[in-house]
């Protein structure tokens, strides 16, 4: 057998606590002479954004901020944030916050500098290659959570208003050009918060795994990503300012949107149509369909799910790991079904529909059939 891929690793990455105060620098070593910052409502008015503009404003870069960006970001905020940016004339993004920031800040860097629709440059095929790259403003990503891992991705999830359908806009173009994961910036995320970009960064760690595409290296990341969460996770819920525990969160969640490159699969698939229609938290959605989608998972993956909970100290193969997970998740107070996030049966029809060409459908280890989507709705919800 003669095996062929293309692999391809992140950003420049600077790791450790503090170091938001080099913000500037960076900017100004990318020849970003008026950044502008991106992030969502939420996070705009609290000190660690704050803290963020003075950093630039004493470097006489200004304090420019865009904030009109919902939890799933959409192509108004998109637009709005493309428009402001040309508006200020700045030369480049600073993406702020959790995935919805990081994502919109991407996407506003790189539609900067295109005249196509944002979705003539969705994830499929090789799409990308039709943007025109020399107007595409150079990024640096600074993740507040621990969870979506989008400061080392190269792609956007943008949710088209019209539609409510979540779409992966991709180009090698978005990947950041430096990346600061400083965990302090992560210390005052609420408990909720925690719980769900943890097992968000989780999700990604376990599905990459389990993906059958051939990727060793990305394997080995995921495997060392799930431990992590393991051993600090618990430790960053009960404790919010344990800042060792909230450090190895922060490169978990990095790991795992390196990792999976080697494929998502039907947990992504059943949650972004949940967060299209209904806008859940990304992470909690992918937390509660998790158990049913390992279920349906058992025949393909048992043995490699056997390796890894003896590489994570869970003995009794796969049933020991599934038991593992169902405590985490009751650990963390994450709900048992979509019903408590608010999803009701109405549409399952509509969601599983949407769920079977999700981009990530196609690297579940079992094949994600309309009637295997439908009943695994039935089952989460």
């Amino acid at each position: 057998m003669t095996i062929t891929a293309n692999w391809s690793y992140p950003t420049s990455i600077k790791f450790g606590a503090g170091r938001i105060k080099e913000l500037a620098d960076h900017c100004k070593a990318l020849g970003i002479r008026s950044p502008l910052l991106i992030t969502d409502r939420g996070l705009a008015p609290m000190p660690i954004t704050q803290n963020a503009l003075d950093i630039l404003d004493a470097a006489g870069l200004g304090r420019a901020l865009f904030a009109d960006v919902d939890s799933n970001p959409t192509d108004v905020n998109l637009d709005a944030g493309v428009k402001a940016f040309k508006a200020g004339g700045h030369d480049g993004v600073i993406a702020f916050g959790g995935g919805s920031g990081l994502d919109l800040g991407k996407a506003v860097a790189f539609m900067a500098g295109q005249t196509r629709p944002v979705w003539d440059f969705e994830d499929v095929g090789d799409w990308w290659t039709r943007a025109s790259v020399e107007g595409i403003a150079p990024i640096i990503a600074v993740p507040t959570t621990a969870g979506t891992g989008s400061e080392v991705g190269r792609a956007s999830v943008i949710t088209n208003s019209e539609t409510h359908t979540k779409k992966v806009i991709f180009h090698p173009k978005f990947l950041p050009a430096v990346t600061i994961c400083d965990p302090e910036l992560t210390v005052g995320m609420p408990k909720i918060i925690t719980a769900g970009t943890g097992m968000d960064a989780f999700a990604h760690c376990l599905e990459a795994y389990s993906s059958p595409f051939y990727h060793p290296m990305s394997a080995g990341i995921a495997l060392e990503g799930l431990r992590l969460v393991k051993d600090y996770l618990p430790r960053a819920y009960k404790d919010g300012t344990d800042i060792e525990a909230r450090a190895h969160m922060m490169s978990a969640a990095a790991m795992g949107a390196v990792a999976f490159q080697k494929g998502l699969g039907a947990i992504h698939s059943l949650s972004h149509p949940v967060g299209a229609i209904y806008n859940t938290h990304h992470g909690m959605t992918n937390a509660v369909v998790m158990p049913p989608v390992l279920r349906f998972n058992r025949p393909a993956i048992e043995g490699k799910i056997g390796l890894a909970a003896a590489y994570l100290g869970i003995s009794g193969g796969f049933d020991g790991f599934y038991d593992y997970v169902l405590k985490l998740r009751e650990e963390l107070g994450v709900p048992d079904k979509l019903s408590a996030l608010g999803v009701g049966t109405d549409r399952i029809d509509e969601m599983a529909a949407m769920a079977i060409v999700d981009p990530t459908a196609g690297g579940n280890p079992v094949e994600l059939t309309l009637e295997a989507a439908k009943q695994l709705f039935r089952d989460s919800i």
